[in-house]
């Protein structure tokens, strides 16, 4: 591969590659404003989650991913993808939902926001392994 054409795939990469990371945050915050919401509902969730607390989670988790992006872009792949490999794999924290109760304990709702924040997870690792 020339040298013109890997850049033009870095270049292209990156631009996916942040698509992917704004898809997985905005999915996150659906799950996250859920869970913030319907906190009650959420079956045999521990007491010391909060509202303030599930909305500070997702603003941290956030924070890291787009570190990890800024890194990346200012030169330092090892860092950055490392990051950003850390932000998805918090989206399978979604999961631990169902450790708590299971899929039919919950409702429609939770299980697509569940399952809609692992999906874009799983698009960002992808993306990485590329």
């Amino acid at each position: 591969m020339s040298r013109e054409r890997a850049m033009a795939f870095e270049r292209a990469w990156l631009r996916v590659l942040a698509v992917l990371l704004f898809a997985y945050a905005a999915a996150s915050l659906v799950h996250h404003v859920h869970n913030a919401e319907f906190l009650a509902d959420y079956p045999n969730m521990p007491a010391w989650i909060t509202r303030p607390a599930v909305y500070a989670a997702w603003l941290g988790e956030t924070m890291l991913g787009a570190a990890g992006y800024l890194i990346l872009r200012r030169g330092y792949p090892v860092v950055g993808l490392g990051l950003i490999v850390i932000y998805a794999a918090l989206g399978f924290d979604a999961f631990a939902h169902y450790a708590l109760a299971p899929a039919a304990a919950h409702t429609a709702a939770m299980n697509a926001t569940i399952w809609l924040e692992a999906a874009t997870a799983t698009l960002v690792f992808v993306a990485v392994a590329a």
